[in-house]
């Protein structure tokens, strides 16, 4: 009897049932789409970041703690023209271990990583700073993968005019300051110095490079040439590193501070997990005296960034949420005075109120869930949308979503059905059929 009557019911309220299904998909299409993004937006928004530079500083220990304790940069002071032994162990980092980095617990979230080493020149009598690094490195792993890596993706903000520098080239990018004052433009040569004149390189200016930092006044050569100039051969100064990161919490910064002080759960939480100090512990693991140092105006960017923007799409799937409810809420009740002849007489008959409220909340929920599957494909749609317009890359389709959904979907229909219910549950059987 109640299947008849809820296939009865279903047959005569085609129109109002519609409704509610169009708003349950129009609302549950926006949250899964929300939902969708909101659970990938985090290495979405992390990629695009690392376009803006790196969130990490490696350099060698006993150089940190000198910079810590007068106040400089990684790489001030250091332009000496080489040393040799311990000493050289002490002040620089081992090229060949670099590799190491892409072999940690984190690999694949260490995006890019470029290593430098300055050293004092001349250029036509003017004192230069020349700094080598990796411009496009081809790595080969140990475990068989092999990695691109260095500056030509770890700057790729620079405004650049001319080539990028290849690392098996004698060439040079210099910036834009220093190239003005030299008088130089990408196809120049130049011959670079010692102070002291006893080595010189004979360089090709491949590109100008406007930064808006520092960099404008310097001159980047592949790595080997400042080690061979320099006389530091497979050593360099600092390395820094781009890294995909998980926003900073309590636990997090209690381990940066001393990793000592947690708890085994905590500790294993934490070196699990790719919060930036974790990811700056594991390198300094594998990297000879090295320390890893967050850049912290990045990391807190980062996170802050993160934090906002999943806020802002948990906030657009409640209001959506709410709004569907409200849209239900008007719908239902309407019905419910439609059919109040109907429901007295059923409550005449000697229906109970909970009897009628069940058969009503049935129709509303088989409605809703149809309702709420189409607008979940619809959602789908819309989060890739989203992420093709605003990232240029597909939203991974998260298993979580659909559950989630689900009980969405349940909840706004129940709520969004309350003032029906507690009206049908009022209605009086002799009031109704008298037309009262």
């Amino acid at each position: 009897m109640f299947c008849q009557m809820l296939k009865g019911a279903l047959m005569r309220q085609k129109g109002k049932l519609s409704m509610i299904a169009f708003t349950m998909t129009l609302g549950v299409s926006l949250a899964t789409a929300m939902l969708g993004v909101m659970m990938d937006v985090g290495d979405k928004v992390n990629q695009e970041l690392k376009t803006y530079g790196a969130n990490l500083s490696v350099v060698p220990r006993a150089t940190s703690l000198l910079s810590e304790l007068y106040e400089l940069e990684a790489g001030d002071g250091e332009k000496d023209t080489g040393d040799s032994g311990a000493a050289n162990a002490q002040k620089y980092l081992a090229e060949d271990e670099l590799v190491k980095m892409k072999m940690i617990f984190w690999a694949f979230n260490i995006v890019d990583f470029a290593p430098f080493l300055e050293t004092a020149a001349t250029v036509g009598g003017q004192p230069v700073t020349l700094v080598g690094t990796w411009f496009d490195k081809h790595l080969d792993l140990p475990t068989g993968e092999s990695v691109d890596t260095g500056m030509k993706r770890l700057k790729s903000w620079w405004d650049v005019t001319g080539e990028w520098v290849r690392d098996d080239e004698d060439g040079a990018m210099l910036g834009q300051n220093l190239a003005v004052k030299l008088g130089l433009k990408p196809g120049d040569f130049f011959e670079a110095a010692t102070p002291d004149g006893g080595r010189r390189k004979r360089l090709e200016v491949r590109a100008v490079v406007n930064s808006g930092g520092k960099e404008d006044d310097q001159a980047f050569v592949p790595l080997r040439l400042v080690q061979d100039i320099s006389n530091r051969p497979g050593w360099v100064q600092r390395v820094d590193v781009s890294a995909l990161t998980t926003p900073e919490n309590d636990l997090a910064r209690r381990a940066a501070q001393d990793p000592n002080s947690l708890s085994r759960k905590e500790w294993d939480t934490w070196y699990c997990t790719a919060y930036i100090s974790s990811i700056a512990y594991q390198i300094e693991e594998v990297v000879t005296g090295s320390r890893a140092k967050p850049v912290l105006q990045v990391a807190d960017s980062e996170g802050a960034i993160l934090q906002k923007t999943q806020l802002l799409m948990l906030l657009l799937t409640v209001l959506s949420l709410i709004c569907s409810a409200l849209a239900i809420s008007n719908l239902v009740t309407a019905s419910v005075m439609e059919r109040s002849s109907e429901i007295g007489l059923l409550k005449a008959i000697g229906a109970t109120g909970a009897a009628v409220a069940l058969l009503i909340l049935t129709e509303i929920v088989l409605t809703s869930m149809l309702g709420g599957t189409a607008g979940y494909f619809v959602g789908l749609g819309f989060a890739q949308i989203i992420g093709r317009t605003v990232f240029g890359s597909a939203i991974a389709v998260k298993g979580l979503v659909v559950p989630l959904v689900a009980i969405l979907v349940l909840l706004v229909t129940l709520l969004g059905s309350l003032p029906a219910v507690r009206m049908l549950l009022s209605l009086r059987p002799t009031e109704v059929l008298h037309g009262r």
